[in-house]
């Protein structure tokens, strides 16, 4: 049996209010937003780029409290998108390209403008009530201490008309389903289904931890209180709860997939959402995402997240530097010479990578004034418009969109970065087509190797021809972290079907033991000549090994 599809796969996630516009819908000040027509308009970008996959972030009827992941009707497009007629087209034009398709599913919470909530909110008798969680209790004393996301308030608002208190772990426009109710299991099982029997691959599930909930609710303990219950929130009932959503996708066929944000901080609970190969298929792992550009950081992260999930039985990684969620690793890194080589981390290592829109560009966060800010959260700068051109209107048809656009807008857009093949743009479509024409990459096992304080290397192994069951196995694990060879190369330094990956995160040069042929460098250079043992400052080389 081969392996899944979604094991070598590399994933790009697409904001929709951000990418590209078809002229479906327009924001604030009727300037226009992106919607699914623009999408695919563009595939042929992703297809050129080699990406297999898309998530697209929520694109369901919304007030926007929460810009979609306030969601009104789980079942629908919201009119700022499109329609589900543009979606069933979007969605057979990502298979004609032979890219597949992910849907965001939103399961912890929905809009209090969604009919189920306004139900609930009628009356303490209504049918819907317990769909949602309440609480007696008085208008001046919440009943826990539980801490919504954004803001420093509590995770609970009072309301007046019926005298309880309900749980939002985000904003109180999102009050928080019940998943203890089946009735509620039932209904967001019939939402996957609606998606999946229209030809959706399967869902990327926000907080996806955050559905079940200790029956009791208990305070947070004091040393965590303050922190959003939403990163804390890890208990046994959620794991059942993902077992029945397991269930559900497997009886699809094609390998549909569950691709779960698990935001707890911690790899080791990351990993119990896997399971024993019945719960999650992928989960993202956000301590790397995290961790600063410091080479002793990197090694720990890479070799605890390869410890406790690469050799988890039925687990496989993922990789991601940048989302909606979080400043672009380009910001944070603080270069773009440290983005080129942060892209060999994400291509490079054990796991299914995970891109964000732009990040092909190089693109920085967007200056928000303060007259523009609209995230409760404060994301605005990571979501600026997508530049596709190098006009005024960067391929959006007006000169101001519906956020301010990120810097250098006339040399970091698509068009202008595929016509300089030394752009960052054409070492990301490099990279991504050394990684689809390399098995080791892609499937293959890992071994950190001994490197320089300022370095992180590692070996990827070529898979056994007769490797086939999924990834995480033993079959396709070619060592641990801690057994790398003497001289850096890492086990048969001759296999020409191995690839060896050299990081540089100094600022000095730093000496290598390694030897092989430079496939692809972070700067363009010595490609398809030996390796000179020595690497610049942030730089970062894909090897073919030699003796």
């Amino acid at each position: 049996m081969s392996a899944p599809w979604w094991q070598s796969a590399v994933f790009y996630q697409i904001y929709p209010r951000s990418f590209a516009t078809g002229g479906a819908g327009t924001g604030a000040g009727g300037s226009p937003t992106g919607d699914l027509a623009g999408i695919e308009a563009h595939l042929d970008h992703l297809s050129w780029l080699g990406v297999d996959a898309l998530w697209i972030s929520p694109f369901y009827p919304s007030p926007q409290a929460d810009f979609g992941y306030d969601v009104a009707d789980f079942c629908d497009v919201d009119p700022t998108y499109g329609d589900l007629a543009a979606f069933d087209r979007l969605l057979g034009s990502c298979h004609e390209r032979g890219l597949r398709l992910l849907v965001d599913l939103v399961p912890n919470h929905t809009s209090d403008q969604h009919p189920w909530f306004r139900a609930a909110r009628s009356s303490r008798d209504d049918p819907k009530r317990d769909w949602y969680i309440w609480r007696d209790g008085t208008p001046d004393t919440p009943p826990n201490n539980w801490v919504a996301a954004f803001h420093p308030v509590p995770a609970w608002t009072w309301d007046d008309a019926t005298g309880q208190w309900y749980l939002h772990q985000f904003l109180r426009e999102q009050p928080d389903l019940n998943w203890a109710n089946p009735e509620v299991v039932e209904a967001m099982h019939g939402v996957m289904r609606f998606w999946l029997d229209r030809g959706a691959d399967g869902f990327r599930i926000d907080v996806v931890h955050g559905i079940g909930k200790d029956p009791e609710l208990p305070d947070d303990p004091p040393e965590v209180a303050g922190i959003p219950h939403s990163a804390l929130n890890d208990v046994p009932q959620t794991h059942e709860l993902i077992r029945g959503m397991r269930t559900l996708v497997d009886a699809y066929p094609g390998d549909r997939l569950l691709l779960g944000e698990v935001y707890l901080l911690s790899t080791e609970q990351v990993a119990t959402y896997y399971g024993d190969g019945d719960e999650l298929h992928l989960s993202f792992n956000f301590p790397p995402l995290y961790t600063r550009w410091r080479a002793k950081r990197w090694r720990q992260q890479i070799a605890d997240t390869h410890r406790l999930i690469g050799e988890r039985p039925g687990a496989w990684p993922t990789w991601v530097l940048s989302n909606h969620d979080n400043a672009r690793h380009r910001s944070r890194y603080g270069s773009e010479e440290r983005a080129r080589a942060a892209t060999f981390l994400l291509l490079g290592l054990q796991g299914s990578p995970v891109l964000y829109a732009g990040e092909e560009l190089g693109l920085d966060d967007a200056v928000i004034p303060p007259d523009r800010v609209v995230d409760p959260g404060g994301r605005d700068g990571c979501r600026a418009p997508i530049p596709w051109t190098a006009a005024p209107d960067h391929g959006w048809g007006v000169t101001d969109a519906w956020l301010p656009w990120p810097p250098d807008p006339e040399y970091r857009n698509v068009e202008t970065l595929a016509d300089d093949g030394a752009s960052i743009l054409h070492l990301y479509r490099r990279l991504l087509a050394a990684r689809a024409a390399s098995p080791a990459l892609q499937l293959g096992g890992f071994v950190l190797l001994d490197a320089p304080d300022d370095v992180v290397a590692w070996r990827r192994t070529a898979p056994p021809a007769a490797a086939g069951d999924t990834v995480g196995a033993d079959a396709l694990r070619s060592g641990d972290a801690d057994e790398a060879a003497g001289d850096g190369s890492g086990g048969d330094a001759d296999d020409p079907s191995d690839r060896i990956v050299v990081v540089n995160m100094g600022s000095a040069p730093a000496s290598v033991a390694v030897r092989g042929t430079v496939l692809v460098s972070s700067d363009g250079t010595g490609e398809g000549a030996p390796f000179t043992g020595t690497l610049a400052p942030d730089q970062a080389v894909l090897i073919v090994p030699t003796r």
